[in-house]
């Protein structure tokens, strides 16, 4: 008896060269040479009747059955990697399997070490793989099982666990004060040096957030030296006299006890921003990865 499904290597190598972009790009990945991913690409046609790639010398692109077949294949595929995600590390034994997770730079440096060290202890077995970014990542594409992501999350039908509603504080080295002098209202911060962070989502500086006599209240600071990228770059150049920043009270609080920064107006804190675990809810997550949501959340 033949066994249906023994062409399956062929269909993953037209997967692969799709989402590569070339035959050459594909063999890098496969670890093997153009000719045979070329080869592999002409029986699946052969099989299938039908050409699934136009190939030039200089381009691949989709023919229209093509395309169809691409996005039946990459869902096959996705089936077949839940169903093995949903049993991986479901047996009697020691929890195993890999969890892929997605931090912006604030949670990966100060906050998930500890809490990351906490779990491998208990599973030990369990492999992680840590992509430390501000880029808001496409999970399902980019094949991430979970993300921290910062600030109330837009309706995308991802599931949400809050891990906490971090605080934040206003900082400045001491140095800077005693050149600048120490502003005692929000309004006073307009005459100093403040660093702002520019959101990647917007292309425009945050805006600072306090609470005066029960009130909420946002200011924008003047962008003369402004930040993009990594948050964490507007307490680099506080803490080395550059001016004052907003940031969270656990990135902070080192450099605080160390006397490399100290708060300007404490009067005016008590507003934060919160963390959540999101996951995609049709994705069939491993024992590991929900493992991991239950101890982060």
């Amino acid at each position: 008896m033949s066994r249906r499904f023994d062409h399956l290597g062929d269909v993953e190598t037209f997967v692969t060269v799709v989402d590569k972009g070339s035959m050459t790009a594909a063999a890098v990945a496969l670890a093997t040479t153009p000719s045979v991913l070329s080869r592999a690409i002409t029986r699946l046609e052969a099989r299938l009747g039908v050409q699934l790639l136009r190939r030039t010398t200089r381009r691949l692109s989709l023919t229209e059955p093509g395309q169809r077949y691409l996005e039946q294949a990459r869902a096959a595929f996705t089936l077949i990697d839940d169903a093995e995600r949903s049993v991986q590390g479901a047996g009697d034994g020691e929890l195993s399997g890999r969890v892929r997770l997605s931090v912006p730079t604030t949670y990966g440096h100060h906050r998930l070490p500890a809490a990351l060290q906490r779990f491998r202890q208990q599973y030990p077995k369990v492999r992680i793989e840590l992509g430390i970014t501000n880029r808001n990542v496409d999970l399902v594409a980019e094949g991430y099982d979970l993300a921290i992501r910062l600030g109330p999350l837009p309706d995308s039908g991802l599931v949400a666990r809050q891990l906490e509603d971090a605080p934040l504080c206003l900082v400045a080295a001491p140095d800077y004060l005693a050149r600048a002098g120490t502003p005692q209202t929000i309004g006073a911060l307009a005459r100093h040096a403040c660093i702002p962070f520019v959101m990647p989502s917007t292309g425009r500086v945050a805006p600072w957030v306090f609470m005066e006599d029960g009130r909420e209240v946002d200011w924008t600071p003047p962008a003369d030296l402004q930040v993009a990228e990594d948050v964490l770059g507007v307490v680099s150049l506080a803490a080395h006299g550059m001016g004052i920043c907003q940031t969270y009270d656990f990135i902070a609080q080192d450099l605080l006890r160390q006397g490399r920064l100290v708060e300007v107006l404490a009067h005016a804190r008590g507003r934060s921003r919160p963390f959540s675990l999101i996951f995609a809810p049709h994705r069939s997550l491993s024992a590991a990865s929900r493992a991991l949501i239950d101890f982060l959340a």
